[in-house]
């Protein structure tokens, strides 16, 4: 990334082995492809010697520096403190576990609010921990002629019974991003708590926990360029205050009171190298072969900025020409419609079976899966079902010549007899 302006997407893509397969990758909200600095950060955390953290062997000392990297790492990413990053199996486990410990704070007749938008794993937990507690489930709803969730939404399911609000800061069906900083002072007027599902909306936005106003954010770097793993960032003043059901001998400090068993060390690396691999997109750091953002200018933070600056910019004009292609199919309806969105796009094709284009264009090396996933709420409020739609989402790695690949093979579905 040598100009300010440009984004060198051909350096970005020599990074990922699976590219060479040869497929055009539009399913990056459901994860993406792996970066060689992320593989090899695995591979050299498994290679040198590991144990249990401590700081005697060799082992426990390289356990403890991969835990404290990752910690500072995921901080820088996610505007966070370090001592507020609690790491998981995945977000959804996170917010199970989040959502059985706070229901203990909640009495019959409490009230929690969730909305239509969100993936089910910020739902159902918590009409499920709502169950256990007697305390009352109130829905936010959007618009589906729009895709907009406003402050409004949230404003009329507040009361002074509700303790907490759970919202995504961006829709994985169809990339609406809600005002998330207007719900937080509406929330936090109210008295209650705001837990944000940050999954889709980190892979895409330079996200700052402080200024969301966000009390729990949760992400999962799988969805940005790492391994398989979740992520929560929480006030660490706030998390003080939780006691989560742990084992007797497990430590009581924060945030580690909240990470159950060992953590997978090698996966804590990999994270890490995602997230600077990230920062080196920056046009103040140079990607280079199996490395992390070498000759970078600035702080980690400040080169992340920059970065998703700039990816955002790239994603946006990759979306813009994916729109203005499918605007020229007369069958195809497009269900991402809010003014601040993501570049993920969720497609229906009158009178066509979505998954029917799904295999189709797989069978052509162009991945763009077809169904709800896991936004069971959200699709049946658009009208879809449990069956969703044909989802097209863009990664760092995407280019042109994938979206030429998409529409060209689309307009061949759509020119084959139903």
């Amino acid at each position: 990334m040598a100009h300010e302006s440009a984004y060198d997407v051909a350096a970005v893509r020599d990074q990922f082995p699976a590219l060479k397969a040869g497929s055009a990758h539009f399913d990056g909200p459901g994860g993406t492809q792996t970066p060689l600095p992320v593989v090899d950060a695995i591979a050299d955390a498994l290679s040198r010697p590991l144990s249990n953290r401590g700081r005697v062997t060799p082992g426990e000392r390289n356990a403890e520096a991969i835990v404290a990297g990752a910690r500072l790492a995921l901080a820088d990413l996610l505007g966070a403190r370090p001592s507020g990053i609690v790491f998981g199996r995945s977000a959804t486990q996170l917010t199970y576990d989040f959502s059985r410990t706070l229901a203990k704070t909640w009495s019959p007749g409490d009230e929690v609010v969730v909305t239509r938008l969100d993936h089910d794993s910020n739902i159902r937990p918590w009409v499920q921990a709502a169950e256990s507690a007697g305390a009352v489930v109130r829905w936010a709803d959007f618009d589906p002629a729009t895709g907009e969730l406003g402050l409004d939404a949230v404003r009329a399911v507040l009361s002074e019974r509700t303790r907490l609000v759970a919202v995504t800061a961006a829709s994985n069906l169809i990339g609406t991003r809600p005002p998330v900083r207007e719900i937080s002072q509406a929330v936090h007027d109210a008295g209650a708590l705001l837990y944000v599902d940050g999954v889709h909306y980190t892979a895409h936005v330079c996200v700052d926990v402080e200024s969301l106003g966000a009390d729990f954010f949760t992400c999962s770097p799988y969805k940005f360029l790492g391994p398989h793993l979740g992520v929560l960032a929480g006030r660490p003043e706030l998390l003080e205050t939780l006691r989560p059901d742990k084992l007797l001998p497990s430590t009581d400090v924060v945030p580690e009171r909240f990470e159950f068993g060992t953590l997978p060390y090698e996966l804590l690396a990999g994270a890490r190298a995602a997230v600077d691999f990230l920062a080196g997109l920056s046009p103040r750091g140079t990607l280079s072969p199996r490395t992390e953002g070498t000759h970078a200018e600035g702080t980690r933070r400040e080169r992340l900025v920059a970065a998703f600056a700039a990816l955002g910019r790239h994603e946006d004009a990759l979306r813009l020409k994916i729109e203005e292609g499918l605007a020229a199919f007369g069958q195809v309806t497009v269900h991402a419609r809010a003014a601040d969105r993501t570049p993920t796009l969720l497609l229906t094709i009158d009178g066509r079976d979505t998954a029917d284009a799904h295999r189709y264009l797989a069978e052509r090396g162009v991945a763009a899966p077809s169904g709800s996933f896991y936004a069971l709420e959200a699709s049946r409020r658009l009208g879809l079902g449990d069956a969703g739609g044909l989802r097209v989402g863009l990664a760092p790695y995407s280019d042109a010549g994938d979206v030429d690949r998409l529409l060209r093979h689309l307009a061949e579905f759509l020119a084959r007899p139903s």
